[in-house]
């Protein structure tokens, strides 16, 4: 296999790890097309740079295969936006503003935000315009995905992959703020989070449901 044809694999196995949490080579090899020999070798490539990690499963009688899955330094691959600028500037308001005033500004961004992608994502039915949002959300360097409500009426947006996940580690109260921000977003929704990667979910899940 030419080293153009590895990349790509390499890439899209990272990715499938991210969204799935925990994955076999098996699986791996069958979503993208190769062998599970080769898919084998990419991953113990990836192992020996730090990227993943792996524990065995039993999958019933027999040798137990392995889970793999990302690393903390795994999941840094993907795109985190421009957080050294954010937060050297969230720490140096966290230093010279009361914590009120920090909260404020950024409930006032998350409002403004809010009314952007309003904007951006127009009329239409709730599923169309959750559509139009994980595809903004993926272009700020997102791993977004939606799904039906398994328990019921509603959607969820799934983030895989926060862009601003150093950040996040930091002041938690980003999280706050993005909850908010799906809030205003969809205001003829009562919105919950179901997920959270700091709290260590695989992913951050926020449940929209009609009003």
């Amino acid at each position: 296999m030419s080293a153009s044809t590895q990349a790509p694999t390499r890439e899209a196995a990272l990715t499938l790890m991210l969204r799935q949490g925990e994955i076999t080579a098996a699986q791996l090899a069958g979503s993208l097309g190769v062998s599970v020999q080769v898919m084998r070798r990419h991953l113990r490539s990836l192992e020996e740079e730090g990227l993943v990690e792996a524990s065995p499963a039993p999958e019933g009688p027999g040798r137990p295969s392995n889970l793999w899955r990302l690393t903390a330094t795994g999941r840094r691959q993907f795109p985190n936006g421009s957080e050294h600028f954010a937060l050297g500037l969230l720490s140096s308001m966290a230093t010279s503003l009361p914590t009120e005033m920090v909260d404020q500004l950024l409930q006032s961004q998350a409002s403004e935000k809010a009314s952007d992608y309003r904007r951006l994502i127009g009329d239409g039915s709730l599923r169309e315009r959750i559509e139009r949002l994980v595809d903004l959300r993926r272009r700020e360097g997102y791993v977004a995905d939606y799904t039906p409500n398994p328990k019921g009426e509603g959607w969820v947006i799934s983030e895989f992959h926060c862009s601003v996940m150093k950040i996040a580690e930091q002041f938690p109260c980003v999280c706050d703020q993005e909850l908010q921000l799906i809030r205003h977003t969809f205001p003829d929704c009562a919105v919950e989070r179901v997920h959270w990667l700091l709290d260590g979910g695989n992913s951050c899940g926020f449940l929209l449901q009609p009003c």
